[in-house]
């Protein structure tokens, strides 16, 4: 896919969670942010990294995790694909994994991966197929 329609996905079908990821990125500016394969990557002071439409954001202890930068691309591409349902049934459904309480208990007592979730896992796939490169393994517990 080219970058420019990738951007204008992004921009339209996408445009929920690219206008948040726009406002959080202009409230993170004090980075240099620079392109991968699109989507535009700065690094920010919070200890999560996130992906919101075509933006990426590294936490500042990850900024040399190749393998993050795909994972967190292949949200984007989960963006893509879905437009405005990637809020409820990516970004959500992630962030309350990622966050809540119950879960990281859950993860840590089970030794379940992080990225063994459907949103996690399928971000991973179709990082590693676009973008050639390997992501976050399943070993990964929290």
């Amino acid at each position: 896919m080219s970058r420019i329609l990738y951007i204008l996905v992004q921009c339209t079908w996408g445009f929920p969670q690219t206008l948040l990821g726009g406002i959080i990125f202009l409230l993170n500016r004090h980075s240099r942010p620079y392109l991968y394969h699109g989507a535009v990557v700065s690094h920010w002071r919070s200890h999560l990294s996130a992906s919101i439409g075509p933006f990426v954001f590294i936490s500042r202890q990850h900024v040399s995790s190749r393998r993050l930068l795909v994972h967190e691309y292949g949200h984007t591409l989960q963006s893509l694909l879905l437009g405005p349902l990637y809020l409820p049934l990516i970004g959500l459904p992630s962030m309350l994994w990622m966050l809540l309480p119950c879960f990281r208990k859950m993860r840590r007592k089970r030794h379940i991966s992080y990225y063994s979730f459907y949103t996690e896992s399928w971000a991973n796939r179709w990082g590693e197929k676009i973008c050639g490169e390997a992501a976050m393994g399943l070993a990964h517990i929290d």
